[in-house]
């Protein structure tokens, strides 16, 4: 029986509402440090001005945190509950391509869209792999296009 029903086939190409990101100074200084990054370009702003940057460049893969708002729903697509037998989900990898650099301070609008679902068996039985993307722009200046990969099991 497959798990690709007609509810879930209609979701690859829909957008969902857009979401604000927020890149701050702590953030960017919490992912280098996270990730390894030892430059200081990416923790003191004296060093990131005198080489010509504006403020703390993000290091590569942050793009920011999404604006919170109690109340609203999580910012879609969602990544867990579409098929009532898959509870499970993980990261199947994420690339991220950049047309421009982020800085601290900037406000990123992401806008999300499933663009395509499979279906696949593995060992652990069968799954939904959704692939999406999000396209964040600065100013309507696209910056930079997330692709990720969720898989459902």
């Amino acid at each position: 029986m497959s798990l690709l029903t007609d509810e879930i086939k209609a979701l690859v190409g829909r957008s969902w509402p857009a979401v604000v990101y927020e890149v701050e100074r702590t953030g960017i200084r919490a992912w280098a440090r996270a990730v390894g990054y030892v430059d200081p370009v990416f923790y003191d702003e004296s060093v990131a001005r005198a080489r010509g940057y504006p403020g703390l460049p993000a290091p590569p893969g942050y793009l920011g945190v999404p604006r919170f708002r109690p109340g609203e729903p999580e910012p879609g697509p969602p990544i867990r509950g579409l098929h009532p037998d898959l509870q499970r989900s993980v990261n199947g990898g994420t690339e991220v391509e950049y047309r421009a650099m982020v800085f601290a301070d900037d406000e990123l609008v992401a806008s999300p869209v499933i663009v395509d679902v499979k279906e696949r068996e593995g060992s652990l039985g069968q799954m939904l792999i959704f692939t999406r993307k999000v396209r964040f722009s600065r100013q309507s200046e696209l910056v930079a296009t997330l692709t990720a990969t969720v898989i459902n099991y």
